[in-house]
This record gives C-alpha cells, sequence and structure tokens, in this order.
C-alpha cells in the first residue's frame, strides 16, 4: 500500500544501501539507560553507572569498625507529573531515588574479637533523580535542558615529547587515573630521569623504584638491561661504561666500585693490579653511541640506598612537617597507587595501558601494578635511545567521550563521597541502640549536587529549540570544554584542527564560527559510543578482494592497522573490487591492488554530521562555507506554511522522525479518529503481552507551544479518518516539517541577476508576493509571568480595579484582571491587573478626610500590574493560573469527592481487567490436568494435583488467593501461558493502581509554587512575523544575506511566460566564496519544479553534472540553466540570459523586527545619570570618545554641547530643555553634566579640597 503521507524523492544515490543509519539519538537515550539500569530487577543489575557508584562507595564503616553500612540496591519511584505539567507548572521531570540499606552493629567481646550485635534493614530516600524524556532531554524547573557529551582526554599512559630550547628532544610519559594521583615520569636536559607526584615537587625516579621494593641499582638495572662480562685488557673501550653488580675486594670484602658507578682508567689499572682477588666485572650492557645512561644519572641524583629510606623521602616530600614512622610511610604509598578507594583508572585506562605497553593485566585491576611502573620507564628509556613512538594527543584513541551517564555517573559519585564523610562523623556521635539507617543519611548532600549538575554545570544547557535539526544537533553535540576538559583561552590549533581519525566519527565541517571553532563538535551520522567511550564508526569487511555483508565498528585505534577503501570504489557484478584502489591507512591515502585492501566505508555520508548531510551538493562547496551553510540551517525559524525542498538529500525525513518533531504510529492499525488534538489509531493486532481487549492508541498533538526560542511548536494531523496505517508511518507533522520531512525554508523562484544596485554586497531583493502570501511568515510566542505574593504589609491582589487607569486600559481584562485569550497587545497594555498593599504610615488630616469620605481602599494600595515591553504586538494565545491550596473545609470536601469519583473511575478499570483475565484463564484451563495448587497467605493447598479442571470447579475457585508465580497445570507449554496472563494482568492491574495514586496525590496537593507565592498568572502572547527588510534570509551552501528591498510583483523581473521571479540574489556572491553547490541546486530544482517530483542528491553520490544537463532537456528546460528574463517595469528582455530555477531559502531567527531599537526618553543610570544602554534597558546609543572626536573635527560646538549635556547626564538641563520643547520657547543653556560631579565626588574622596567658584 502505497504511504499518501509520504514525499516519493527521485534518488540519485549510485552506491547501494549497506545498513541503515542508527538512531540518532541513541548517543544520549542510550548513556542513560545503561547509567539507571529502570528496566532491570536490582539482583540483574550489572556493575556499571549508578549501581557501580553505589558498590564503589559502600560499604562505609567508622574507624574503630564498630559500624558499617552496606549497600542492597536502589529503588527508582514513579514520576509525580507528566513532561507537559512540568513544563506547565515550572517543576522537574523526576523520580524519587531510594536505596536499601543495611546497618550492621558490631561489639567487642572479650577475646578482643567483634560479634554481631545488630542488624537494621532500611529503605532510604535519597532525592529526586531528573529523568530522561524519549527525546533525549530534561525538564529542569519547567524549561527543557540537554547535558552536553563531553570530549576529554582518555584515562591511561601518554608519551609525550617537546624541544628543549638547545634543540634536544625531551620524553615524559604521564600516568592519567580516572581519580586519584597523576603521575608524571620526565627526563631533563641533563638526562636524569625524575617523577612528579600529584605535580609537587620532583623526585629521581629511582627512588620510586626502591620503595616499591627494587632496593640495590643491581636490582633497578637488571630491570631495564642485559648485563655482559667483560675483559679489563679491552682498556679504552669500557671508559665511561656503567658497572652492572658491585665490584668486590674479595680480602676485604670492601666495595670498590658500585653498580652505576662509570669505569675509569684509574679504576681499570686497579682492577688489573688486583690479580683476581676482585669479583669479575660486568657492565650494563647498551651501545654509548646511541643512549646515555639515564639510571646512573639518576642514581647520582638519589641519595637513598633502601625501600626504608625512599618511602620515608617520598612521606616527607608529600606530608612536610609530619613526623614518618614506616608503617605510615607505605600505608601512604599503598593509599596512593594500590588502594581502588583512593585510586582508580577506570576500564578505561586499565584498557589503554594493556594495549599501548602490551600486557595481559586483568581488567578488573584498575590499580598500578608494579610491573606498570616498570614497562613505562622501561618505555621510556626505549624512547631516549630512538625507538617507539610518542602519542598523538589529539587522536581520537587517547580521546574519549563523556556521554550523560558517566557524567551523572561522577556527580552521583562526588554527591555520595561527600555523604559518606556526613556519615562517618554522625556514626560517632550517635547512641548505639537507637542508631538507624536513615538518622546516618543526609539526602540533601547527594540531592544538591544532582542539582547544581543539572542547574549550572557548562555541559548542562538550556536546549536549542528554534527548529527540529537544532534540537537534533544538540543532542549529538560534543564539546571538549567544561569541568576536566579544556580551557578556551589556552586551546592550541592543534587541538581545534581536524585530524584523521575524525573520519565517520566526527563531522570535519559543522563546528561553530568564533572562539569555540573546533573545541565544539558533532558527531558523524553513522557513529556511536562503545563501552569505553571510544567513538567508533562501521566498515564493510572485504577478504581477499571481495567485499562481503559484514558490517564491523571500529574504533580509532582499532582502524590503524587496517587499509580502508571509500564508499564509491568500483566493485563489479560479484562484489570484487576492480583495478587499483585508492586507501586510507593512518593519516596516508595509498593506490594499492584490491587484496591488499581490509574494510570499506559502509556510506559516502558516513564521514559528515547530521546538518552537513542534509547540504545537496555539498561536495561542491568550499569547507568555510558548508560550515555556515550547517550551522544556519539549526538556525532557519519554522514557517508558518511548510514545503519540504524538491532538491533534498534523503535525510530530510531521517531528521524529522528521530528529532521526534513528527508523531509517529506504534502499531500498525486503522485510524479512527482525527482532531487537532488528537489521532486516534486502532491496532490491527492484540499486543502478545497484554492478552486483553485491544485498546486504541491515542497520540495527543502539541498545540502552539513556546519552544526555549520562543518559535512555536504546533502539531498538525496528515492522515485522515478510515486510513490504514503502517508502524512507523507519520501521522501528524510537527514544527519545520512536511509530509514527515524536514522543512527549514521554501522552494523560492530564484535568478541571479544585479538589480538597480539593491543586491550589492550580499543583499537579497525579495518580491511582495512572498510577503502578501506570507510565504515567509512564522509566529512566535512569548511567555509573562507574574507572581502574587504575601507581602509583609499584606497580601497581593489580581484585580481589574486599578488605581489611576483609565476604563480603556482595562478593556480587555476580565473580572480577576487577567486579560481575555484573543485580545490584541501593544506596548504598554495591561496583561494582568495586580495591586500591592503600601506600608502603613502616618496620614495628614488631608488624608484622613479623603479617607473618610471614599472609603479604606482609596489609596493604600499601588499598581503592580504585568505590563507589555515596549516593541511587543501580537495577540492572546493563553492564559494560565496556578493557585497554592486552601486547606479550608470546602477544598477538603470538594477534594474528597473528585478522589472518590477517581477511585470509582479507576475501580471499574481495574474489575475489568480481573474479569477478562479470570475469563481467559477459565477458557485455558478448561479440561486440563492441574498441578498442586497453594494459598498465597496461609500456604494450605487449594487444589490437590492431578485433579481435572471442571467448568464447576473453575467457577468456585478464588483466583486471587492463588495468584503467584506457581505451576497451575502439569503441561509446562500451557503452564507458561497460564503464567503470562496471570503476569499481564498483574502488570495491568498495578499500572492502574500507580495512576490512580499518582491522580489522587495530585488533587490533595495543588500546584506547587514557590515560597511566598500564592499565585502565579501566566501570558502567552503569539506574533506573526511577516517577511520584512532586514530580516536575515540563507540558502543551504552558506549564502546567506539580508533583506534590502520588498519590491512591487509587476516590478520584479518576469520569465518568458510572464511569472515573476520571487527572489533576486547577487552573482558575484558565488565566484569568490566558491560554493558551487547553490548552482547545482538552482538548476535541478528547476528542473523538480517543472516535473513536478521531488529529489535525493545524496552528499557525494549524488547527480552529476551531466545527469542534470540531461534532466533539464527532458524537462523542457535550456540545458544551460539559463534564461532571457524581462524588465518588470520596462517590459524590455534584459541583455545577457540569466540563471533561473527553485531555490530553497530560509529565514533564519535573526529578525529586524527584534533587534530594531529607538529610545527618546527612557531609564537613567543611578550613579552617572546617563542613558542606560541595549535594548533590554530600553537604553540609548553610546556617543563615545571618537564619536565625539568626529563632532570637534568637524567644529560643530553647540552640537556637541548638547551631546554631553542636556541630551546625557545634565540632570536639571533636561528637564528645562523638555519643558522648552513643550511651550515652544528656546532651548536653555546647559548646566554641569551628572559625570563632573562624579569626578569631583572621585577627586574629593582622594582627599583634594575641589570646590567650584563661580
Amino acid at each position: 500500500m502505497i504511504d499518501k503521507t509520504q514525499i516519493t524523492r527521485r534518488d540519485y544515490s549510485k552506491l547501494p544501501h549497506v545498513i541503515d543509519m542508527p538512531n540518532l539519538l541513541a548517543v544520549q537515550i542510550d548513556s542513560f539507560q545503561a547509567f539507571l539500569q529502570a528496566e532491570l530487577a536490582p539482583v540483574d543489575r550489572i556493575n556499571r553507572g549508578l549501581q557501580a557508584v553505589f558498590l564503589d562507595i559502600f560499604p562505609i564503616t567508622d574507624i574503630h569498625d564498630n559500624f558499617s553500612l552496606e549497600f542492597i540496591e536502589y529503588i527508582l519511584g514513579d514520576t509525580k507529573y507528566t513532561i507537559r505539567e512540568c513544563q506547565e507548572r515550572g517543576m522537574t521531570y523526576a523520580i524519587p531515588l531510594k536505596a536499601k540499606l543495611r546497618l550492621v552493629i558490631r561489639e567487642e567481646e572479650d577475646g578482643g574479637e567483634k560479634k554481631v550485635k545488630d542488624i537494621i534493614e532500611q529503605v532510604v530516600y535519597l532525592g529526586e533523580l531528573p529523568l530522561i524524556t524519549d527525546k533525549g532531554t530534561f525538564i529542569i524547573n519547567g524549561a527543557e535542558r540537554v547535558i552536553v557529551s563531553q570530549l576529554q582526554r582518555s584515562f591511561g599512559v601518554f608519551f609525550s615529547e617537546e624541544t628543549h630550547p638547545n634543540g634536544k628532544q625531551l620524553y615524559s610519559a604521564r600516568i592519567i587515573p580516572e581519580h586519584g594521583t597523576w603521575l608524571e615520569f620526565s627526563l631533563d636536559v641533563n638526562d636524569v630521569l625524575f617523577v612528579h607526584i600529584d605535580r609537587k615537587r620532583k623526585l629521581p625516579v629511582t627512588l620510586l623504584l626502591r620503595a616499591l621494593g627494587f632496593e640495590s641499582n643491581e636490582q633497578i638495572y637488571r630491570l631495564f638491561y642485559e648485563f655482559e662480562n667483560v675483559k679489563l685488557s679491552q682498556g679504552e673501550k669500557l671508559i665511561g661504561r656503567s658497572i652492572a653488580i658491585p665490584i668486590i675486594d674479595g680480602e676485604t670484602g670492601e666495595v670498590i666500585a658500585d653498580s652505576g658507578d662509570p669505569l675509569t682508567e684509574a679504576l681499570i689499572e686497579k682492577l688489573s693490579a688486583a690479580n683476581g682477588n676482585v669479583s669479575k666485572p660486568k657492565i650494563v650492557k647498551m651501545d654509548p653511541t646511541k643512549e646515555p645512561d639515564v639510571l646512573a644519572n639518576t642514581f647520582k641524583k638519589d641519595q637513598t640506598t633502601s625501600a626504608e629510606e625512599a618511602l620515608y623521602r617520598i612521606y616527607g616530600l608529600l606530608r612536610p612537617g609530619d613526623p614518618p614512622n614506616l608503617e605510615t610511610a607505605q600505608a601512604l604509598m599503598d593509599r596512593m597507587f594500590f588502594n581502588p578507594k583512593r585510586y582508580n583508572l577506570a576500564a578505561v585506562g586499565r584498557h589503554r595501558i594493556n594495549k599501548r605497553m602490551g600486557l595481559n593485566v586483568p581488567m578488573e585491576t584498575t590499580i598500578l601494578t608494579t610491573e606498570d611502573f616498570t614497562i613505562i620507564i622501561g618505555y621510556l628509556l626505549k624512547l631516549r635511545r630512538g625507538e617507539g613512538d610518542t602519542d598523538d594527543i589529539d587522536h581520537l584513541g587517547n580521546r574519549r567521550t563523556r556521554a550523560v551517564g558517566e557524567l551523572l555517573a561522577n556527580q552521583f559519585s562526588l554527591g555520595l563521597t561527600r555523604m559518606a564523610r556526613t556519615i562517618r562523623e554522625r556514626i560517632s556521635l550517635h547512641d548505639v541502640d537507637s542508631i538507624t539507617p536513615q538518622d546516618l543519611v543526609n539526602a540533601r548532600t547527594v540531592s544538591s549536587v544532582i542539582a547544581a549538575f543539572f542547574g549550572s554545570s557548562q555541559l548542562s544547557q538550556f536546549m536549542e529549540q528554534t527548529n527540529p535539526l537544532a534540537e537534533l544537533t544538540h543532542k549529538r553535540r560534543l564539546s571538549s570544554l567544561g569541568p576536566g576538559g579544556l580551557d578556551r583561552s589556552h586551546a592550541s590549533f592543534e587541538v581545534r584542527d581536524v585530524h584523521h581519525t575524525h573520519y565517520g566519527r566526527i563531522c570535519p565541517i559543522e563546528t561553530p564560527e568564533g572562539p569555540n571553532i573546533g573545541l565544539i563538535a558533532y558527531m558523524g551520522t553513522y557513529a556511536r559510543l562503545n563501552d569505553y567511550g571510544f567513538i567508533e564508526t562501521p566498515f564493510r569487511k572485504i577478504k581477499s578482494g571481495t567485499v562481503t555483508d559484514t558490517v564491523e565498528f571500529l574504533s580509532a585505534d582499532q582502524e590503524e592497522e587496517f587499509l580502508i577503501a571509500q564508499a564509491n570504489s568500483t566493485i563489479d557484478g560479484n562484489g570484487s573490487l576492480i583495478g587499483q584502489i585508492a586507501a586510507r591507512r593512518k593519516g596516508d591515502i595509498r593506490i594499492v591492488s584490491p587484496d591488499e585492501v581490509d574494510y570499506m566505508d559502509v556510506s559516502p555520508k558516513q564521514l559528515v554530521g547530521v546538518s552537513a548531510a542534509l547540504i545537496p551538493f555539498l561536495e561542491h562547496d568550499d569547507a568555510n562555507r558548508a560550515l555556515m551553510g550547517s550551522n544556519m540551517q539549526r538556525q532557519a525559524v519554522p514557517l508558518l506554511r511548510t514545503e519540504a525542498p524538491f532538491v533534498g538529500t534523503g535525510m530530510e525525513r531521517k531528521v524529522a522522525v528521530d528529532s521526534r518533531a513528527v508523531i509517529i504510529a506504534n502499531h500498525a492499525g486503522k485510524v479512527t479518529q482525527v482532531s487537532a488534538d488528537a489521532v486516534t489509531v486502532m491496532p490491527d493486532v492484540k499486543d502478545d503481552l497484554s492478552l486483553f481487549e485491544i485498546t486504541p492508541d491515542i497520540y495527543y498533538l502539541t498545540k502552539f507551544k513556546k519552544s526555549n526560542q520562543e518559535t512555536c511548536i504546533n502539531q498538525k494531523p496528515i492522515v485522515h479518518t478510515g486510513d490504514h496505517v503502517e508502524a512507523g508511518q507519520v501521522l501528524a507533522d510537527g514544527p519545520a516539517t512536511s509530509q514527515g520531512e524536514l522543512a527549514l525554508g521554501r522552494n523560492i523562484l530564484t535568478a541571479f541577476m544585479s538589480w538597480e544596485g539593491y543586491n550589492f554586497e550580499d543583499a537579497i531583493i525579495v518580491s511582495e508576493r512572498l510577503a502578501k502570501h506570507d510565504t515567509f511568515s512564522s509566529i512566535h510566542i512569548t511567555e509573562f509571568e507574574l507572581p502574587v505574593r504575601e507581602t509583609k504589609v499584606g497580601v497581593e491582589e489580581l484585580t481589574r480595579e486599578i488605581p489611576n487607569v483609565s476604563e480603556d486600559a482595562i478593556r480587555n481584562l476580565d473580572e480577576h484582571g487577567i486579560i481575555h485569550v484573543g485580545a490584541e497587545v501593544g506596548p504598554g497594555d495591561i496583561l494582568v491587573g495586580k495591586v500591592t498593599p503600601k506600608g502603613e504610615r502616618e496620614l495628614s488630616p488631608e488624608e484622613r478626610l479623603l479617607r473618610a469620605i471614599f472609603g479604606e481602599k482609596a489609596g493604600d494600595v499601588r499598581d503592580a500590574s504585568l505590563k507589555a515591553p515596549s516593541g511587543m504586538q501580537g495577540i492572546v494565545i493563553d492564559t494560565r493560573v496556578y493557585s497554592r491550596k486552601d486547606r479550608d473545609s470546602v477544598t477538603k470536601e470538594k477534594e474528597k469527592q473528585t478522589i472518590n469519583e477517581l477511585k470509582r473511575d479507576y475501580g471499574q478499570r481495574i474489575a475489568k481487567i480481573i474479569a477478562t483475565r479470570n475469563d481467559k484463564l477459565k477458557e485455558l484451563l478448561q479440561g486440563k490436568v492441574c498441578a498442586e495448587l497453594r494459598d498465597d497467605e496461609t500456604n494450605e493447598v487449594v487444589l490437590l494435583a492431578k485433579k481435572k479442571y471442571t467448568e464447576a470447579l473453575l467457577k468456585d475457585l478464588d483466583f486471587e488467593r492463588i495468584i503467584q508465580n506457581q505451576e497451575w497445570v502439569v503441561n509446562k507449554e500451557l503452564n507458561e501461558q497460564t503464567l503470562k496472563v496471570i503476569e499481564s494482568g498483574t502488570r495491568n492491574i498495578s499500572s492502574l493502581e500507580r495512576q490512580l495514586a499518582r491522580e489522587s496525590e495530585k488533587v490533595i496537593r495543588g500546584d506547587e509554587l514557590a515560597p511566598g507565592v500564592i499565585q502565579l498568572v501566566k501570558v502567552y502572547v503569539a506574533k506573526k512575523r511577516k517577511l520584512a527588510v532586514g530580516d536575515k534570509m540563507a540558502g543551504r551552501h552558506g549564502n546567506k544575506g539580508v533583506v534590502s528591498k520588498i519590491v512591487p510583483e509587476e516590478d520584479m523581473p518576469y520569465l518568458p511566460d510572464g511569472k515573476s521571479i520571487d527572489i533576486l540574489l547577487n552573482p558575484l556572491g558565488v565566484p569568490g566564496r566558491m560554493n558551487l553547490g547553490q548552482i547545482m541546486e538552482i538548476h535541478i530544482g528547476w528542473m523538480a519544479h517543472e516535473t513536478n517530483t521531488h529529489i535525493a542528491t545524496s552528499v557525494f553520490d549524488g547527480a552529476s553534472i551531466e545527469e542534470i544537463k540531461q534532466e533539464l532537456v527532458k524537462a523542457g528546460l535550456p540545458e544551460s540553466g539559463k534564461i532571457t528574463l524581462h524588465n518588470g517595469k520596462t517590459g524590455l528582455p534584459f541583455d545577457k540570459e540569466v540563471t533561473v530555477g527553485y531555490m530553497y531559502i530560509m529565514k533564519l531567527g535573526h529578525l529586524v523586527e527584534d533587534k530594531i531599537h529607538a529610545r527618546s526618553i527612557g531609564p537613567y543610570s543611578l550613579v552617572t545619570q546617563q542613558p542606560l544602554g541595549g535594548k533590554a534597558q530600553f537604553g540609548g546609543q553610546r556617543f563615545g570618545e571618537m564619536e565625539v572626536w568626529a563632532l570637534e573635527a568637524y567644529g560643530a560646538s553647540y552640537t556637541l554641547q548638547e551631546m554631553l549635556t542636556v541630551k546625557s547626564d545634565d540632570v536639571n538641563g533636561r528637564s528645562k530643555l523638555y519643558e522648552a520643547i513643550v511651550k515652544g520657547d528656546n532651548p536653555p543653556e546647559p548646566g554641569i553634566p551628572e559625570s563632573f560631579n562624579v569626578l569631583v565626588k572621585e577627586l574629593q574622596s582622594l582627599a583634594l579640597d575641589v570646590q567650584l567658584e563661580d
């Protein structure tokens, strides 16, 4: 069946479709689900995410080991409010998090052994945990936010090199743990190897090795070198070589030369003269021409000779002023590197060290081992002799992504660590007999950390919601900034640049312009994260030159070893590669034979990100303009009348669906009802799990909701009653979508020609027809909020009785003082009337008389109404009032009534499920042989085994008594079916019971408002923005401009058939910018319009120039894509043919109406009395130093005097000038500006006696 709601595109791609693109929101949703493991039973949860954090922190014991608080499991509650309710009420969409804890109390017996005295288990509340929505966002205080993934240096070991000013290469190694002490080994200019512990003072590396148990110089040498025997007769060749084993005098036992000492002439002579009374000398086997003896140099700096001395020395360095003993020194060493609680490399750190150093240490070992130390030091010595490689920090094998789940786990770890500290303190203060887990745990410690992270972290961002693409790409953003990341002021060019490992993983095009360029990136279309947080991209496996159907995801590290061909490599009918193949390995491209190729790309699209993949003919655009095109698509405002592009890339539907802007059918079925608010679909088949009557799927539509960027979110159905829909089919369009495809702009008849100079410098000339027909009109919604508070002098009140306000000003307010829906609003109009009581003061006799005559109300309140700001023009589309609950008897009675109605309604629904379940069970069991059935509570036998279920027996059987997981019948298969029905019924019943509890709680609780707020009024005003001069518009190729003139339709150039052009662009905007994609688009767009087709021309696999020419000719259009236009004003043809066609044009969020601003009078700064600056403050334009010079240069003295006095901060002068203008008098003499008075006061504050003389 053809889906009428879907646009069919003619696809120009030549390459076969290999795999479907993954869900574009998976990076957010999968990460959070792995963190929470909400779907799994507590016993099935694996050691990751939140579970891992709890297991890491617990058990918490006191110093005497008398108490231990152990973790059993965490329990997740249900949400109190729906997502929509949270957004409307300004609340956080969250679930309560509880932990089941066990407190074990021990006491010491006479023998000194400790025995368990008491065990207390308790469920403890730990606060609210924000929950991810199906759109991959979080609702925090009513605002939709996104947690951006962070790109940061991976944990593990890194080798680096730097060049000393004298030209010498200095090598260093750094071990970075997830948490714990940082270690850095570095070679200095004198070839001494030092270690820095936690970036503190450096010490010789041999000191650390001695502390690890390698006490003698000989033992240390043995770790890294072989020894060789020498003949003293070799003489000069041996001079300077290092002795490996101490040389001892056989008679006296005296050490003649120690390990690490150099052989000197004198020593050789001495040994030769000893005539065999000394031990045979052995030297360290190394080539002195290639490498210096780093260890011998280091020994000279190290005064210690034993492990004990080394430990004391390290302790003294890290804990200066603390008297050490061997035990505490050893404990410090163990705690720093060998205690899992204090030092943790994380699985990824261990994985990287194992891989880099060729080790086989078990993955569970996340502390350092002695082998790690020795092999890393050994590798540094290798680097010094010119072997091995240093690491490239910008390689994606060395940078990993921390998605939302890991970032949250880190915050929980921080919160729980703080909580553990307070628990230890509380344990010692509490009475042993009355202590419980509840007394020890302070939930605020954890919840405050989580709240701070979601509310103010650099990675928790207010979601960009201008259009669905902005929303989607924000969730796929990768930031190198933030805590634990880079600082933009120190980030080098190399960090920001595109790296060869970005291929298929990070988009090389999409990144912001400005200070964040290269630091903010976006994931590639096919990219995904692996378990270690490294970005993977898919490749097709190639065996012996033949392409297989096997697709493997490889990380940047894994990819290094292979030769990879591009997706467009030539393949014959049997799937074999033909001819010489251009393949890449690391950063090099080489031409190889098919047999040498290991993998090939799955699609040309995998190179780029989502935004860039939406640009047709991207391959013909310069990268700088493609970057602007990608970024500007995210700024496109959803239009009132959407239209999918004639020329697309095939990605439009994927983006619309995955961004959740459109509504998708969950099951196949028939549309039974369609309204503006909801679409109802009756599914074709029963859901296997429910086994109950089919319930219709109701899809509720979002209507005229304000987005974060004040654009309008509105969904409208595109199916009709009676239609049959498939699962995954689009039922309703959302903002900036059309027929289930992304539609950011409009297809516009465009010509490249200059016209009376109005399109000079990227300006755009627009036909009046576009403004008249609302082609580029958009709706913007502003929310206004007014709280009604309880003040010290009384309660504020909503009313239309506002003092000193005309009847005309309150004509649109209802009896409560709230503007009615549909009212037109202009600047300064009252939206909500509110009066605030004034403080009591002593009244004058006149005021007392007025009070006596006119009553109390006359003057004891002031106007505190909400007014529309300047520049506001729109229509009220909605008003909402939230009120705190009164606890009077009437309210309680109403509550009781509502709850009873809810109970009755839910009771009927539950009874229906129970009846259906029992009928289904009877149907399954009748005539079958039963197993033994027991009562749930008493465990007594209700039904003996081997009996047959008869109709009478089933009728009398009380299913409620035996609804549990036990065998009902002997037949296993039937038993499974029976249990499935029971489980399904229980699940449905408990779901309804939870809903009832939630609804009842809402009724009792009322609206939750901030402290001191009694009522909260929200007013939503919609503004319709037509296209205006000054609005910014753009195509998809970085071709942006500002509307310079809206020309009458009849004056625009027209085609030979009389059709007038809608938009004129400057042809000079193309060659310099090198974005030729727009020319290709305009040609094939013209053909698409003429033939009424939609086109998909995929990135790097689209229509060729030859194909475009052929298509133009087929459509009866000139092959050149050019045509003679006629002047709309004279009717004469223009001299030269003009490139004409349909281009997809977007209106961007930079609207002139939001930017234009003019001030006559307004607020002034308190100290300087100068006008404020900026549109938000209704400020003026600053007349600065350079502007003063300009007036001085012209000698415009009177203008200059006015600028610096009466137009600025001469307080008396400006009020006199206003008076003079009103009366029509000449302006008065200017006075002294306030800024001069400020200067005088500042001088006086410096104790200078400054006085003004007349």
